[in-house]
């Protein structure tokens, strides 16, 4: 990507330009610009944030977000992959192929700064999580009957899904475990179906939430994503016999 247009703010860039040309690489590094900036998006709806300071992040993957400094890790907005940045003079243009787009009018910029992170080594999950994916794994069908298991940790473009399963009718399972069932965890396995339902060789696909507990506000986030809810037992899981379900 070539150099953003200046604002007459204070530079603190260090290595190479991030991106180049509006394509990005997955070895390049993540950029973080901290500008004052003004975001239209127009798409299936159209939304305004007017001109404050905020944290531009350029990932590798391709994702463009726009962040305050509120929301957690909540972006203000953004553009997931695959898309294309454009370099204009006083703003960015992010595009991706379903028409939608991304406009960043920039006022000033007051950091700019490229810094690789190398490789990921992936979540490592807690005991009790990564034993309840094992043993799911090889007993599929106590999440439903006929269910049977094609692959651990599928990967999608986002991250692996837990378990990538076939019902008794064909079609594609896509299974996010968590020893706690909460927002996040159905909000990250919609994520999954939705890159999975990208591939015409899988979709269909449809996604089972399972945990040990899952919070009612989980199961309401749920039912509305379509996706299927399943509490297990992890002692009696583990035993000899199947675990008792919960399904909602």
């Amino acid at each position: 990507m070539g150099p953003l247009p200046s604002g007459g703010g204070p530079r603190a860039r260090r290595g190479g330009p991030a991106r180049r040309g509006g394509l990005f690489s997955d070895n390049g590094p993540v950029r973080l610009v901290i500008a004052t900036c003004a975001v239209d998006y127009e798409g299936r709806l159209s939304a305004h944030l007017p001109s404050a300071r905020r944290l531009l992040m350029i990932k590798a993957d391709g994702s463009v977000s726009i962040h305050s400094d509120g929301r957690a890790y909540k972006p203000l907005n953004w553009m997931s992959p695959p898309c294309e940045l454009r370099v204009e003079p006083g703003r960015w243009v992010v595009a991706n192929p379903k028409g939608e787009r991304l406009t960043i009018t920039i006022d000033e910029i007051h950091a700019d700064v490229d810094e690789p992170l190398g490789a990921e080594p992936g979540l490592r999950k807690d005991g009790v999580e990564a034993h309840l994916q094992e043993l799911l794994a090889a007993n599929p069908g106590a999440l439903g009957p006929g269910l049977s298991l094609v692959r651990r940790e599928y990967p999608t473009d986002i991250g692996p899904v837990d378990l990538l399963c076939r019902d008794a009718d064909g079609r594609i399972v896509a299974v996010e475990v968590k020893r706690r069932g909460e927002i996040d965890g159905v909000e990250q396995l919609a994520r999954y179906v939705q890159r999975l339902d990208l591939d015409g060789r899988l979709r269909p696909v449809r996604g089972v939430f399972v945990a040990q507990r899952i919070k009612p506000q989980a199961r309401v986030l749920a039912a509305a994503r379509g996706i299927a809810c399943v509490e297990v037992d992890y002692d009696e899981l583990r035993g000899s016999g199947p675990a008792p379900l919960r399904l909602f």
